[in-house]
């Protein structure tokens, strides 16, 4: 199982936003951002934070990847 945060990643170019605008708008750690950045597990509280920042749902910023869709 494997979670894809591509979907953030698009949100933030479509808001003109950067990575580091991220970390002060959602209030999360830089250590969050980078396992975002290799498509890690990380809190729902971090996902929360982020969704209440950027306004959106869950599914706006991260989806799932079942292991048939990424095989090892």
């Amino acid at each position: 199982m494997a979670w894809n945060y591509a979907p953030l990643w698009k949100s933030l170019i479509d808001r003109n936003m950067k990575r580091t605008d991220l970390l002060t708008t959602a209030k999360i750690y830089s250590q969050t951002l980078a396992k975002m950045g290799k498509n890690e597990t990380v809190s729902m509280d971090a996902l929360g934070r982020i969704c209440q920042a950027l306004n959106c749902k869950i599914q706006d910023i991260v989806e799932f990847v079942s292991d048939e869709e990424n095989p090892q």
